[in-house]
Formats: structure tokens, sequence, C-alpha cells
């Protein structure tokens, strides 16, 4: 499987659900799964199915708050990235994550998919995000 962009967000964006300002925009969450073959294009907002466990992991439930870098555009493409976001001091495995937007009906972004399990033990888990340019960013809109 590959990273998926649901249905839901493509609609939710162009009606203004979201707003990726890196300044009083919406806040973006970051939840780690165990198994995302549930998390497909008709996936619509947060689920705690599949979720990491959170006994003795030091992993909440719905995750951690993503570091937005805000909207740029360059060679026709706008695009948006968050930081890199660290679970600090976790034993966990997952197979990806699920960004959405907190609050309300903590609707989903993208489903990303780490092409295999990822583990820590007694641990920092750290989810890198490619460089922030309109060839790399996580979310790139431009022309088809």
């Amino acid at each position: 499987m590959a990273n998926v962009i649901p249905d839901s967000f493509k609609t939710d964006l162009l009606k203004g659900t979201f707003n990726f300002d890196s300044s009083g925009g919406s806040t973006f969450k970051l939840a780690l799964y165990t198994d995302i073959s549930g998390l497909t294009t008709s996936s619509t907002a947060f689920t705690t199915t599949n979720e990491v466990s959170t006994s003795g992991t030091s992993y909440s439930s719905g995750g951690n708050t993503l570091t937005n870098n805000g909207v740029a555009i360059g060679s026709n493409i706008a695009f948006v990235d968050f930081a890199d976001l660290t679970f600090s001091s976790v034993t966990l495995s997952a197979v990806g994550a699920l960004i959405y937007k907190s609050g309300g009906s903590n609707e989903a972004v993208l489903v990303l998919d780490f092409g295999g399990t990822k583990t820590a033990t007694n641990g920092d888990f750290v989810v890198q995000f490619p460089t922030a340019s309109s060839s790399a960013a996580i979310i790139r809109l431009g022309n088809a």
C-alpha cells in the first residue's frame, strides 16, 4: 500500500474545512497505527481502530500535534509540510500513520504508509517528513 489521500480530504479542502496557514491555521495531529488496511480513500476521520496500543507505551491515543511549516509555492505547485515529529521514550511498533485535523470531526488528511513495521524500544520514534519543496513536500497541489 502507498500513501493514501482520502476523498473526504479532497472535497473538504475545496469546502474550506482546512487552513494550513502556520499562524492561526487548523491544528493537525498524527496518530500511529499497527495496521492501515482499514484506512482508505473512503476514510473520513481519525479512528482508534488499529491505533498503536497506549498500554505501557508512553503513547497517547490520538497521537501528537504536528508543527505546520505553512503554505508555500514553487514551480507553480503549492505545498505544505510539517516538522519531523518525535514520540519520546516509547516502546511501540507501527506500519503507518494518519494525519488529521484535530477538533470538531477530526477530519482525515493523509494516510502514511511506512513501507513496513517500524519499531522503537524505550526510545524515540521519529516520523521524518520530506523536504518542504514543490517536488518533495508531503502535500502538494499543482497542474495535472
